[in-house]
C-alpha cells in the first residue's frame, strides 16, 4: 500500500517540477486524468520526460523538442514502462496537465484534478507493470482524498475531445 505525507507519495521517486501553482480550493481533489507521454514520440526509457517537466529539455537533441521548447507543463505523476512511480507536483497543488478541459459541467480540470502520465503512446500497448502501479496509486489516492472515487477517473481525450487523444485506444480501461 502506498502512503502519502504532505501530499507526496512516500514510495514515489520525487522529481520536483517548477510548473505548478496553487489550486483555487486545495480540498477539491475530485478527478484523476490519465494521460500518456513519450519523448521523443513513441520512444521510451530516456530522461526526456523528466527534463521536459523540469524545463530542462534540450531542444537540439531531437527535432520534436524544438516544437515543444516553450511549453511549461507538468503532471502529478509519471508511471514508467517498468511500473516505477515518479512524482513531480504535490497533490494539493495544481499541476499543468489538462489545459483547456471540461468534465461533468466543470471547466479547467487542472483546478480539481490529479494528472497521471503513463509512459506510452496512443497505439502502443501499455505494460502489465504500469497497470499494476496505476491501480495501486489510484487506490491510495482514493483512500486519501475523500472526493475521489473510481467513477472520477477519466482520460485526457474525454476532458479535451478533439484536442487530445490520450491515453488512446491502446489503454485498456477494463484493467482499472
Amino acid at each position: 500500500m502506498l502512503t502519502l505525507t504532505n501530499h507526496w507519495v512516500d514510495q514515489a521517486r520525487k522529481v520536483p517540477s517548477p510548473n505548478f501553482n496553487a489550486r483555487p480550493d486545495p480540498e477539491d481533489i475530485s478527478l484523476v486524468v490519465i494521460h500518456n507521454i513519450s519523448l521523443p514520440p513513441e520512444e521510451f526509457g530516456g530522461p526526456q520526460v523528466e527534463a521536459f517537466f523540469q524545463n530542462r529539455l534540450d531542444p537540439s537533441e531531437h527535432p520534436y523538442f524544438e516544437e515543444i521548447r516553450d511549453l511549461k507543463v507538468s503532471s502529478h505523476f509519471l508511471i514508467r514502462r517498468d511500473g516505477e512511480l515518479v512524482q513531480f507536483v504535490a497533490c494539493d497543488q495544481r499541476a499543468w496537465h489538462a489545459g483547456v478541459s471540461r468534465w461533468r459541467d466543470r471547466d479547467n480540470c487542472n483546478d480539481f484534478a490529479l494528472g497521471i502520465e503513463l509512459e506510452g503512446a496512443d497505439h502502443v500497448p501499455f505494460e502489465d507493470a504500469q497497470y499494476r502501479s496505476l491501480r495501486t496509486l489510484l487506490d491510495a489516492l482514493i483512500a486519501h482524498y475523500p472526493r475521489l472515487s473510481n467513477d472520477a477517473i477519466t482520460g485526457h481525450e474525454h476532458i479535451a475531445p478533439g484536442r487530445k487523444t490520450d491515453p488512446g485506444p491502446a489503454f485498456d480501461w477494463t484493467r482499472l
